[in-house]
């Protein structure tokens, strides 16, 4: 009778060293992948204050808040400025209707690379973003640059209105919460990074980018148990 051919207990013991060493590298070369692309975000909200306050300092004015006769007259290219008509115009704030004239004056002025078409502000609402006129971070989110209160915090849900920088959504919760560890305390509703709220599609309610407790309350986390890609983050300047 012919003897079966098999394959030895070495031979099986060499080929599960091989998977397993396979295995490792295509994890270790995700981690990487991520680790960069939070550090590239990480650098994206660096890149936007310092721009902001360039701006801020070459014009004596806020970008996105520069009047129309101004911003016409003195940056490169003349791009439109606020209206005075909807009350917002030149009020020492960056309003949420002026989100898409901000990244037109900071990259024709040339503190941000890349050319945004922008929009001129139309009455009081915040305007959708598109890759025209707005920043994408890695996962193709939308940056914005805005005074207003949509960010987590643990005490309220009425946080007061601050100038911040947001990393625009599609972000996994566990890159956010790295994000947050990497450049504050970890925590979605305390210190100077916090959770998104509303803008970009973030969906921050318990269950999905926050678990154990809501925001305005004491007790807030990251849900590192699920793998959640609707979350993003704000960065209070």
């Amino acid at each position: 009778m012919r003897r079966q051919q098999g394959f030895t207990l070495i031979e099986i013991a060499i080929v599960l060293v091989i998977i397993g060493l396979l295995l490792g590298g295509v994890l270790k070369g995700q981690e990487l992948i991520n680790a960069a692309r939070v550090r590239n975000i990480a650098s994206q909200l660096d890149g936007v204050k310092i721009a902001y306050l360039g701006f801020q300092d070459r014009y004596r004015a806020y970008p996105g808040d520069m009047p129309n006769a101004l911003s016409t007259t003195q940056i490169p290219g003349g791009p439109p400025g606020c209206t005075a008509g909807n009350g917002t115009c030149a009020n020492g704030k960056i309003d949420p209707n002026e989100n898409l004239l901000v990244w037109n004056h900071l990259s024709k002025s040339g503190f941000i690379s890349g050319s945004y078409n922008g929009a001129t502000d139309a009455g009081t609402a915040f305007q959708t973003s598109t890759s025209a006129d707005t920043p994408q971070n890695p996962f193709n989110g939308f940056l914005v640059l805005v005074n207003d209160a949509d960010y987590g915090d643990a005490t309220t849900t009425t946080p007061s209105a601050v100038l911040n920088v947001k990393t625009g959504g599609s972000i996994s919760v566990s890159m956010v919460a790295e994000l947050d560890r990497k450049v504050d305390d970890g925590n979605p509703g305390t210190g100077s990074f916090r959770i998104g709220i509303v803008y970009d599609g973030v969906t921050p309610a318990v269950g999905s980018c926050l678990a154990g407790s809501a925001n305005g309350t004491a007790g807030m986390l990251y849900n590192a148990s699920i793998d959640i890609k609707s979350c993003g983050g704000v960065q209070i300047q």
